[in-house]
C-alpha cells in the first residue's frame, strides 16, 4: 500500500518508520538536532513549500530519508490504514 504525502509523492507504507507532528515533535531538542543533522546530510525531502506540519522518516535498503510534509500527521496516519492506539 503507497501513501499520499503531497505534491505527487507516494512512499510505500513499509517504507515507513513513523509519522511525526512537526509542531509538537521539534519542541524536543534531540529531534531538532535530528532534522538539522538530516538536513545537512542531504537526507531531507520537502514536499511542498506550504506551511510544514508534519515530517515522516522513512527507510529503504537501509538510507534514511525525512519527508516534510504539509499535510497534518493525524491525517497521513489515517491514509495508512492504520488505527491509532493512542
Amino acid at each position: 500500500m503507497y501513501i499520499h504525502l503531497g505534491n505527487n509523492i507516494m512512499l510505500p507504507t513499509s517504507e515507513i518508520i513513523g509519522i511525526f507532528d512537526l509542531e509538537n515533535s521539534t519542541i524536543s531538542k534531540r529531534t531538532r538536532d535530528f532534522l538539522n543533522k538530516a538536513e545537512k546530510s542531504g537526507k531531507v525531502i520537502t514536499v511542498s513549500y506550504d506551511l510544514p506540519r508534519s515530517f515522516v522518516v522513512a527507510e529503504k535498503k537501509g538510507e534514511i530519508k525525512i519527508y516534510i510534509s504539509q499535510i497534518s500527521s493525524s491525517t497521513l496516519r489515517r491514509r495508512t490504514g492504520y488505527i491509532d492506539s493512542l
